[in-house]
């Protein structure tokens, strides 16, 4: 798994292409929080499915299920990396992918 960094959006703006990675085929990491968004372009002819693994159980044993985001073909979206996808022993979120043919990504943290 890549490590993709987080990239802070100045109040002066930031340019996100600049900004994309092709998407790791064993899955990337990245850091979680408020105001922190996976950005996934797919340039794809194909929708893909990103997933976001949430470690999290409740009543003691009962596993949270993951997170499952189809971006269509063409499309950017922007994914919310919140603390519920932070795995403790890491301290970053997984991400996954269906497939990564024409798949672009980067981590922006939005400040106030």
């Amino acid at each position: 798994m890549a490590a993709l960094a987080t990239n802070v959006v100045p109040r002066t703006g930031l340019q996100l292409d600049a900004l994309l990675v092709a998407a790791t085929s064993g899955g990337d990491t990245a850091l979680t929080g408020a105001g922190v968004f996976l950005v996934v372009k797919n340039a794809d002819a194909s929708a893909h499915v990103v997933t976001l693994a949430t470690p999290g159980t409740v009543d003691g044993d009962l596993a949270v299920a993951d997170r499952s985001v189809s971006v269509a073909a063409g499309k950017t979206f922007f994914i919310p990396l919140t603390a519920t996808y932070r795995d403790p022993s890491t301290g970053r979120a997984s991400i996954t992918y269906d497939g990564v043919t024409s798949m672009s990504v980067a981590v922006v943290r939005v400040g106030s």
